[in-house]
């Protein structure tokens, strides 16, 4: 792909004024669903968008520079964060987040010494389009409770309900006629319109937000620090599968990255550094209380229609997350957006992320009319959403998505006809 004259380079710094407003650009477009994950998983807004941006700093200095990516809070990680934390406390989740970014770094140190396409054979995607189905389902029980009840009831509230449409709707209405920019953060458009209609409602209380102080530092949880990080079995059974699926994702963002900026990211630097920078970014995570990182798909979106490919922006955007985290405002501010205004968005992301995973089916061809695509699609799906479990111990347990995921991957391995789960040619060959 030819690089337009307009385009601003890899490498390249902005004028300072410009620099500011395109790194504000890439902050709104990661914002809504970067604070969502640590809502829906009680941990700290501010924590989350520390995480972020020394995750996303972390990445640039693991790739050289040379990959023009944002890291987020990672939606995959939300349900397996809360089983974690039934299981250990926030505590445990952290060990669990760090267990995930470890097999990052193992998987890339793989792909260093081996090459790439194994990742294909052991995950095409018949295996990996069912399972981030089963995340997006997975997780709409919580939207749609969050959505209709009181917050820690079980009594259904009309105002709440009417609140979470009303959010939706904004939220659906700026998806689908807001143009360039704009209709890259429809979740931030959302939140912000169910809020005010929320406040009309009578939903809002800002007593924790005049009562803030301006800068305050992070609620941080550290190893060591504000507690012992105790290895538990049932957490790493919980955890480390799911990193198996986000590092399919992530591959698959880093081919459409590639097109937008007409750069060969898999080759140079590399697929194994940019996976590493992932993991590094989670394990930061882990250390100081947030949720796992992921490269994000909004920000993505903005490189694609701004032009606009520097590392400089993007690292601007990232100190901008960090300097958020401070200000203790911001983080009241976030803490008095209703339940239901988060579950009125919460129904559209949810369905989002199972629709991409359909998507994935599509673009690939897989053809469920054969029966091998069937029935390992089908297992997926219901074992993953219908809550089956093994009880591998009287204290672990492997459930939800773990478990679908691994049985997809046994079934594929194991049932004839290989070919077929693959749908198109491999696409690592196709960036080669």
């Amino acid at each position: 792909m030819a690089k337009q004259s307009k385009d601003i380079g890899i490498k390249e710094v902005p004028r300072i004024d410009k620099w500011l407003l395109l790194s504000i650009q890439h902050l709104f477009a990661m914002f809504g669903a970067t604070i969502l994950v640590p809502y829906l998983v009680d941990l700290s807004p501010a924590v989350a968008l520390l995480s972020s941006g020394l995750g996303t700093l972390a990445y640039l200095l693991v790739t050289r520079g040379q990959i023009p990516a944002y890291l987020g809070s990672s939606f995959a990680f939300i349900a397996p964060i809360i089983a974690a934390t039934s299981v250990g406390g926030p505590e445990g989740a952290m060990l669990g987040s760090f267990l995930a970014g470890l097999v990052y770094g193992i998987v890339a140190l793989l792909i260093k010494l081996v090459g790439v396409n194994w990742i294909m054979y052991v995950l095409p995607p018949i295996v990996v389009g069912p399972v981030i189905m089963v995340i997006g389902l997975g997780l709409a029980s919580v939207a749609i409770n969050m959505a209709m009840y009181i917050p820690g009831t079980d009594q259904y509230s009309t105002t709440h309900f009417i609140v979470a449409l009303v959010t939706l709707a904004i939220t659906v209405l700026v998806s689908m006629f807001a143009k360039g920019f704009f209709s890259l953060v429809p979740i931030m458009f959302g939140i912000i319109g169910g809020y005010v209609f929320a406040l009309t409602q009578g939903l809002i209380d800002f007593q924790p937000v005049r009562e803030a102080k301006w800068f305050v530092a992070p609620d941080v949880l550290v190893p060591f620090v504000t507690y012992t990080p105790q290895f538990s079995l049932a957490i790493a059974v919980i955890m480390v599968p799911v990193a198996v699926v986000t590092i399919a994702e992530h591959i698959g963002d880093q081919m459409v990255l590639s097109k937008i900026v007409g750069k060969n990211f898999i080759q140079k630097p590399g697929l194994h550094r940019s996976i590493l920078g992932d993991g590094v970014a989670t394990i930061i995570a882990s250390f100081i209380g947030g949720p796992p990182n992921t490269t994000y798909g909004e920000n993505i979106g903005v490189l694609a229609i701004t032009r606009v490919f520097s590392v400089f922006v993007i690292g601007g955007a990232a100190v901008l997350a960090i300097v958020f985290a401070f200000i203790g405002k911001v983080s009241a501010l976030i803490s008095t957006i209703p339940a239901a205004v988060m579950g009125g968005v919460s129904i559209l992301l949810f369905g989002i992320i199972a629709s991409s995973g359909l998507r994935m089916l599509i673009d690939n061809e897989i053809k469920l009319g054969v029966k091998r695509n069937l029935i390992i699609s089908s297992v997926i799906l219901v074992i993953g959403i219908g809550g089956a479990f093994i009880q591998l111990t009287p204290d672990v347990q492997m459930a939800g998505m773990a478990l679908a995921t691994i049985i997809g991957i046994i079934l594929h391995l194991l049932l004839p006809e290989k070919e077929e789960s693959y749908g198109k040619k491999q696409l690592f060959e196709e960036q080669s």
